[in-house]
């Protein structure tokens, strides 16, 4: 006899002491992908590549729910197949190409591009949560690769061949500090968004505070600030993918150092403290006595 049950807390003690047990767990992604692949190949249906991410996602880790989804995809295919433009309408998925130029707009500052998306968001009837979801996700695939580099041919990422590079340089164009603020800025706006009837707004206001760090004034907008200004450094020095020690150790042991009034240049010998105290006295002496009294005598303290 076969037992199976989704609540096995539930069961008896009875009959779970004359039992063996065998939990199911989900699904590993990429052992679902290649699982979904060989399928479509052994049917003999054409599906883009990167519509099979999207089905497990959308499956969560089951079988059954993984090919529900690849089915339904399929009976609203053409003649084509699936592609992933189809693919992210159906499900209801933000395209990659948003996701983009949202990023870019982050990286760049630009207020007008990140509002002009979201503006696409509503145009289109999408989710805003799912947007929102759909963008902490790609902050997190970022946040993994500005840590990890090797994390897309490791396995820790999994996108596209032709995604790999825009992760890279988005990952590059923003530092981990303000990748990480803008993922808590996400995460925390789409626990608000439960429940609220002005969901475009709350959307807005999450782009506003990724936007301004410097409205945080605890330790994540202090990092963000600091990558921001990293950058800035980086562009001015002409070499955007040195960093500011790096810059600093090209300079060299000879290169000229700025130096504070008062102290000696390279190579020149510092003065006896003899002497010091005497130049002090001839440049400044005391009011009423003469200079040459004021270098004969010797230091006394200030008058009573």
């Amino acid at each position: 006899f076969v037992f199976a049950t989704t609540e096995p807390d539930k069961v008896i003690g009875t009959i779970r002491s004359r039992t063996h047990h065998y939990p199911f767990r989900l699904v590993p992604p990429r052992t679902l992908t290649a699982y979904l692949a060989q399928l479509c190949a052994a049917e003999g249906v054409t599906v883009d590549p990167a519509v099979l991410p999207l089905v497990v996602r959308a499956g969560a880790g089951s079988v059954r729910d993984s090919l529900s989804v690849l089915d339904q995809l399929l009976g609203g295919a053409a003649e084509g197949g699936v592609s992933y433009r189809q693919a992210t309408r159906l499900l209801g998925y933000t395209p990659d190409s948003l996701l983009d130029e949202v990023m870019d707009a982050f990286a760049a500052g630009d207020a007008k591009g990140v509002f002009a998306c979201i503006d696409k968001v509503v145009e289109v009837g999408q989710d805003p949560r799912r947007f929102a979801e759909d963008l902490l996700r790609r902050l997190r695939d970022l946040i993994i690769v500005a840590a990890v580099p090797d994390a897309m041919t490791s396995g820790l990422v999994d996108v596209a061949g032709d995604q790999a590079e825009r992760l890279t340089t988005q990952a590059s164009a923003m530092g981990p500090g303000e990748l990480t603020r803008a993922a808590e800025v996400i995460a925390k706006g789409l626990t608000d968004m439960r429940g609220t009837t002005a969901p475009r707004l709350y959307l807005e206001l999450m782009g506003a505070r990724v936007l301004l760090p410097g409205a945080d004034v605890g330790g994540r907008g202090v990092h963000a600030r600091l990558d921001r200004l990293e950058r800035r450094l980086q562009m001015a020095s002409g070499d955007p993918a040195a960093p500011a020690t790096e810059r600093v150790e090209r300079a060299g042991p000879d290169a000229p150092h700025p130096t504070q009034p008062g102290q000696p240049q390279p190579g020149q010998q510092r003065p006896r403290p003899e002497a010091r105290a005497t130049q002090a006295a001839v440049a400044d002496p005391w009011p009423g006595t003469p200079a040459s009294q004021a270098v004969a005598e010797p230091w006394s303290g200030p008058p009573a």
